[in-house]
């Protein structure tokens, strides 16, 4: 029905505003009876998305979506911040996004939360900027702002993602003429930040983050090793065989071991697929652990549950030779 009446996303990205389904001639009960058909999702009073688009959205476009309708929706222009901001900035988060819109608000009695939009009082960030006609916070005071208030998996997950993208030349859209994220620009805004609470966890972050991390897995994966006690391995190793080169994930030197982050998104990611289908790549990733193995004193695999599990990816790490850090760390068992 939506699509015979032309009806598009009027501000883009997939937002449709009451207004326009009224000016469409389609009345509170026809909106009513769209939304219980599901051709319409209701994001928040009077902000709307097509319901084909957000069943195909995954959790961070929908938030971005909610986001987007709560910024818009709102009586004087937010500057969205921590978790709002990094999902307009692309950060990656391993765990739920948040049922909130939080926002920068330096003139408020300390921080507040409605039931939609979550204030923080800090101090403004004269670097915002603006991501698909929203104001946000900048690239490095969001990485601050989650890295002060999160965990430190969280924290890491978005540093090591922003080193990344700086590494590899993948930095985007979104940080156009800023300037490049490092550690060193991001201990300079830690000190401008000044954050209340949180100082020594965004420090730990920082020390902790490596740009050579190429996924959230990646990043998870590290920041068990740590919580768990054991040694941090290295990062995309150069292994050269049969004429051919290798990077592989983690290697621990001493013990000639590899370790490699098998999360299923390899084998459905069009950049890594490359137009093969899912057979040539398993058969690829087979060919080159063959060839690695013989060079090297073990080769093992984990996923997303193992490694979310602290428990039983302690258990595996044990059981696969994994080295203890040394001194030994008191971390989670």
């Amino acid at each position: 029905m939506l699509e015979t009446l032309g009806m598009q996303d009027v501000l883009g990205d997939g937002l449709i505003t009451a207004e326009a389904l009224r000016f469409a001639g389609l009345n509170e009960h026809a909106v009513a009876a769209l939304v219980q058909r599901g051709e319409l999702r209701r994001l928040r009073r009077g902000w709307y998305t097509l319901g084909s688009k957000w069943q195909a959205m995954g959790p961070d476009g929908k938030y971005r979506l909610f986001v987007r309708a709560t910024a818009a929706a709102a009586e004087r222009q937010l500057v969205l911040s921590h978790h709002s901001a990094a999902v307009l900035h692309g950060l990656p988060l391993i765990g739920k996004w948040p049922t909130t819109v939080h926002a920068l608000l330096p003139d408020a009695r300390g921080g507040s939360s409605h039931r939609l939009l979550t204030s923080h009082r800090a101090v403004a960030d004269p670097n915002s900027t603006f991501i698909s006609g929203v104001a946000v916070t900048s690239l490095s005071r969001t990485l601050i702002d989650m890295a002060a208030g999160c965990s430190l998996l969280t924290g890491v997950t978005m540093i090591d993602h922003a080193l990344n993208r700086e590494n590899t030349g993948a930095a985007g859209e979104y940080t156009t003429g800023a300037p490049p994220i490092t550690k060193a620009s991001l201990l300079t805004e830690l000190e401008l930040v000044n954050p209340r609470t949180g100082r020594h966890a965004a420090e730990r972050a920082i020390a902790f983050a490596n740009g050579l991390s190429a996924n959230a897995g990646e990043s998870l994966s590290r920041v068990r090793f740590e919580e768990l006690g054991f040694q941090i391995p290295e990062l995309q190793v150069r292994f050269d065989v049969a004429g051919r080169t290798f990077y592989v994930d983690f290697f621990w030197r001493d013990v000639r071991k590899i370790g490699e982050f098998d999360g299923h998104i390899k084998y459905t990611r069009a950049a890594v697929m490359n137009e093969k289908d899912v057979v040539e790549v398993v058969v690829a990733e087979k060919d080159r652990e063959s060839l690695l193995r013989p060079g090297v004193g073990s080769f093992d695999r984990w996923g997303w549950n193992l490694a979310l599990n602290s428990t039983d990816f302690y258990r595996f790490l044990l059981e696969k030779g994994v080295p203890r850090a040394v001194p030994a760390h008191r971390g989670t068992r």
